[in-house]
């Protein structure tokens, strides 16, 4: 019993110390969490110096108040030294964004924030799409497609398509931090990382505190303007030996330094120069960097041959050189970087052949040749070894290049995106190859000289994925086949062919997801001047983009600049940057027949309709009044009968009217905006017609002018007593409004208070605002007293 006495006590001794033990351990992490981390105070006034230097019109440095420097926005801290090791002061809405960039390869040294420092950009699925320092000046690689259209219509037959509203970014730079850069921030001398990248109204005079930060790996400062630094540039640069990602996109630089004593940040991953305009060419000590994976030079005016030296960067998987001035071949040392993931040449002046080298490329997954004058031919032989590429983009300017492969030739890729224009694929019938090509979600084959009529059998084995085709600028003729169906295409471009006969009926059955459809030379819905014949369809009403307000507009295409000429009241002018903010639809010039669809009348959204010089009878629908967005309203030369619907006159937003050579007859309908269309012309071409502004007289109308007078006079008289209720109103309007405000500050003491006081806070702030512009004005000039 004794036993049992003591080994229960002793189990409960244990017990209680286990638990004080554990007590003890919770207390000390529960201290050891609360520890505030206290910022140095040298950092600390680095910081503030920083803050003094500069405008922080966005508010991004509100934050920076009290002692503790490390809980401010944008500044981390290393939790056991509390030196400042990371400071983010990056305009997100400014960043240098480029294509895709894999931090995840291996091999790669991936900053522990590098989700917040770089944000992740979403894959595009269509051209490359490349958003360089965006704001700062420079012009974004487009893709210019369209010319001479006579009218297009942006009609969508889907109720997901996306209201386009593309803003600007003037508004969002302008939230960037403005002012010096101060020098004292090279006190940060523990700082890995530094961004400061999209603050494109930042400067700085000297580079040299950079050198004082030798642990810096990360360094973003795209868009600071650094073009008059007093030192040079990339001697500040090269006292970082940690360097491992460097861009400076878009800081007016002109001076590349063509050699070096010693080359000391040789661990350099990442290199960004995009958007400068160098006056030197490439130097031949960054060919010494054997470690960069990324390379950025576009649109920094270099210019010359290709160097072979680029082979020696063996361990690069992105190169960028578009935009530029290069000239001749593709250098075969181009095949030795067999890392390469991504490569782009566009819009450069090459002017060689595709060499066989590239086939050694065998990990590349982006290809992007477009607009260079590219000459030869290829063949599977280039082609043969690229097993991992997804997207080949290629174009030439000489036109004097040839896709050359056999008939049954299977490539080892699995494409996702093709862009093939301004050459002669050999055939000339729709390549075979494609079929087998299951993941495909974009195809152009623009002006490939592609003849005869569309294979049925290539529609229905094509891609199910496929989201844009382009077949557009080549021979293809013969009708449109009654089986085109593409379920998930949602741009379909057909124009500059030789089209003839009927619009299938089905059209929006066959394709559900169809936004644009381009039977003309446009990016949208025009079918102007072709040989189409038959009667409109009924199934008008299923342009969703037309019809309901919620899925009004459209978004534009990627990657290209969006130009069309419409004819539209009376006259052609050229639409791109609101392009996406009109509305047509254009049938004129066809042989089409039958009357007019009453179902087009649902279209509340459309803003043009020209169905001219067909051969369409029938009356015009009565209730043409509904379309209440429409501007322009072109039937002329036709069969049409009947009279005018008086619902015409319910277009108040109409500004151009044809309805000559018609057979209308009748009294022509007055009233609201048809008061201003006085042109007698529009009418013309209809002799049973009557009534102004044409002369011939309806029946029963008054011959003598007296009644016209009176008729006048007492219309006159009416607009007289509505102007002196016009004018009483306002007054009233006025009366009630101001004593409604006045009154109650006169009556409630403590409102009238509260007002002046908001007065008085209004113009101190905007005092306080002059005197900080005027003393920074001062700094930058150098006009302030000591």
């Amino acid at each position: 019993m004794m036993i049992n006495y003591n080994h229960s006590v002793v189990v409960f001794l244990l017990l209680s110390l286990g638990i004080f033990k554990l007590g003890l351990c919770t207390e000390n992490q529960s201290q050891k969490n609360n520890v505030t981390v206290k910022c140095i105070q040298s950092e600390r006034e680095a910081l503030v110096s920083f803050k003094t230097g500069v405008i922080d019109f966005p508010g991004k440095l509100s934050s920076w108040v009290g002692e503790d420097c490390c809980k401010w926005k944008g500044v981390e801290c290393d939790n056991e030294s509390s030196h400042v090791t990371k400071l983010n002061l990056s305009n997100p809405a400014g960043r240098h964004r480029h294509y895709e960039y894999d931090r995840n390869d291996d091999n790669y040294p991936i900053p522990s924030d590098h989700s917040t420092l770089d944000p992740s950009t979403p894959r595009y699925n269509t051209l490359p799409k490349c958003e360089y320092c965006r704001n700062a000046g420079m012009p974004r690689k487009t893709y210019s497609r369209g010319s001479n259209v006579k009218a297009f219509v942006a009609a969508s037959f889907s109720r997901d398509v996306k209201t386009s509203v593309k803003a600007s970014f003037s508004g969002e730079v302008n939230k960037s931090l403005s002012g010096e850069i101060s020098p004292y921030l090279g006190n940060l001398s523990s700082l890995t990382h530094l961004d400061v990248e999209g603050n494109y109204n930042l400067f700085t005079k000297n580079l040299d505190w950079l050198s004082s930060l030798s642990s810096l790996e990360y360094l973003y400062m795209g868009g600071v303007k650094i073009n008059h630094t007093k030192a040079d540039w990339l001697h500040a640069i090269n006292m970082l030996p940690s360097l491992l990602e460097l861009s400076l996109c878009s800081c007016q630089l002109e001076h590349l330094p063509s050699s070096l004593n010693f080359l000391n940040f040789t661990s350099l991953h990442v290199l960004d120069l995009s958007y400068n305009s160098f006056k030197t060419s490439i130097p031949q000590w960054l060919f010494n960097l054997t470690n960069l994976t990324k390379l950025d030079l576009t649109s920094s005016n270099q210019g010359g041959k290709i160097l072979d030296s680029f082979g020696r960067l063996g361990s690069l998987k992105y190169l960028y050189l578009g935009v530029n001035h290069f000239y001749g071949s593709i250098p075969a040392s181009i095949g030795n970087l067999s890392s390469l993931k991504e490569l782009d040449l566009s819009y450069n002046e090459m002017n060689g052949t595709i060499l066989e080298s590239f086939g050694q490329l065998s990990k590349l997954v982006n290809l992007y040749l477009l607009e260079n004058s590219w000459e030869g031919v290829i063949t599977e032989v280039q082609l043969m070894n690229l097993k991992s590429l997804e997207e080949f983009m290629l174009t030439s300017k000489s036109q004097s290049l040839v896709f050359n492969v056999t008939e049954n030739w299977v490539p080892p890729f699995s494409l996702k995106s093709l862009h093939l224009e301004s050459c002669r694929i050999i055939g000339p019938k729709f390549p075979k190859w494609l079929q087998v090509q299951s993941k495909l979600t974009y195809v152009t084959l623009r002006n490939v000289g592609i003849e005869g009529t569309i294979p049925e059998e290539w529609i229905s084995t094509i891609s199910s994925q496929l989201t844009h085709l382009d077949l557009s600028n080549n021979q293809i003729e013969g009708n449109l086949p009654q089986q085109l169906v593409f379920p998930n295409v949602t741009k379909l471009f057909l124009q500059n062919n030789s089209f003839s006969g009927p619009i299938p009926s089905n059209i929006s059955d066959l394709m559900p997801s169809l936004q644009y459809l381009d039977l003309s030379e446009n990016h949208l819905y025009d079918l102007a001047e072709n040989n189409l014949s038959g009667g409109i369809p009924d199934c008008f009403n299923n342009l969703i983009a037309l019809v309901d307000h919620n899925t009004f507009g459209y978004e534009p295409i990627e990657n290209y600049t969006e130009k069309a000429f419409i004819v539209t009241k009376g006259r052609a002018y050229e639409y791109d940057r609101t392009l996406q903010l009109v509305t047509c639809i254009d049938l004129s010039g066809n042989s089409l027949t039958g009357g007019i669809p009453i179902q087009i009348t649902s279209l509340t959204r459309l803003g043009m309709l020209n169905l001219s010089m067909n051969h369409l009878n029938g009356s015009i629908p009565e209730n043409i009044g509904n379309m209440r967005w429409l501007e322009t309203l072109d039937l002329s030369n036709n069969r049409i009968l009947g009279s005018i619907p008086g619902s015409l006159s319910f277009l108040t937003s109409l500004v151009h009217l044809n309805l000559s050579f018609n057979n209308l007859s009748g009294r022509i309908p007055s009233g609201n905006q048809l008061q201003t269309l006085i042109d007698a012309t529009i009418y013309k071409g209809n002799p049973s017609l009557c009534g102004s502004p044409l002369p011939t007289k309806c029946p029963g109308d008054e011959a003598s002018d007296g009644p016209s007078i009176t008729g006048v006079d007492d219309k006159q008289g009416g607009d007289d007593y509505e102007r002196i209720w016009f004018y009483a109103s306002i007054g009233l309007g006025f009366g009630v409004g101001f004593w409604s405000v006045c009154g109650t500050l006169l009556l409630k003491k403590s409102w009238r208070h509260c007002y002046f006081r908001f007065c008085d806070d209004i113009k101190d702030r905007i005092a306080l605002l002059i005197a900080l512009r005027v003393v920074h004005l001062k700094r930058k000039f150098g006009l302030e007293k000591n």
